[in-house]
């Protein structure tokens, strides 16, 4: 185990509580109802930082806690659009038939808050979609209904393992956090 602390993970996506389970980062999941609205003007960075900061922030005023609390924001950018989690199936088959054949950045938002210190940072990765026809994305979103992702699709099902040419940068980002830098955060504290 590298790190032994336990942390509070401000986030209920079963793809960071994987991921942290993976690295074996002992975990407690505290949420709280926040606002993910950003004011104009900001970097893709600092959009997905400012929105993992308002999760933090708003489940270390509600808990006391004298552990870290680790909150995080995935964005789905293409052609300098940040692209959400689709509203419904025909979102999520304009969302992939927009992303098939080009190349997207998936850019997650890192904030780790502990007594008055604070850990931001974001990472990036570029992602590389095959062309995919239309009757695969059609299944891919009938059996998968990836409504709850951003740019609606997660790296590892079917969609990953078939639609995606190459990535840059890490895997695991594209999943939702980059596990091994947040553990390399976590020792700094």
């Amino acid at each position: 185990m590298i790190y032994s602390g336990g942390i509070i993970l401000a986030s209920q996506s079963p793809r960071r509580k994987q991921l942290l389970e993976w690295a074996e980062v002992p975990f407690t999941v505290v949420v709280q109802s926040t606002d993910e609205s950003y004011p104009p003007g900001l970097s893709f960075e600092d959009t997905a930082i400012h929105i993992a900061r308002n999760k933090a922030l708003a489940v270390q005023k509600n808990h006391q806690f004298n552990i870290p609390v680790l909150a995080a924001d995935t964005i789905v950018v293409l052609e300098d659009s940040v692209i959400g989690k689709p509203i419904n199936r025909e979102d999520a088959i304009a969302i992939l038939s927009a992303l098939s054949g080009k190349v997207h950045k998936v850019i997650t938002g890192v904030v780790i808050l502990f007594n008055e210190k604070e850990r931001a940072f974001a990472d990036t990765t570029e992602v590389s979609f095959h062309s995919l026809s239309k009757d695969q994305i059609i299944f891919y979103v009938d059996k998968y209904q990836p409504y709850d992702k951003a740019g609606a699709y997660a790296i590892q099902e079917w969609i990953g393992v078939v639609g995606i040419q190459s990535v840059s940068g890490d895997f695991y980002n594209v999943m939702g956090l980059p596990v091994s830098r947040v553990v390399q955060e976590l020792k700094q504290l």
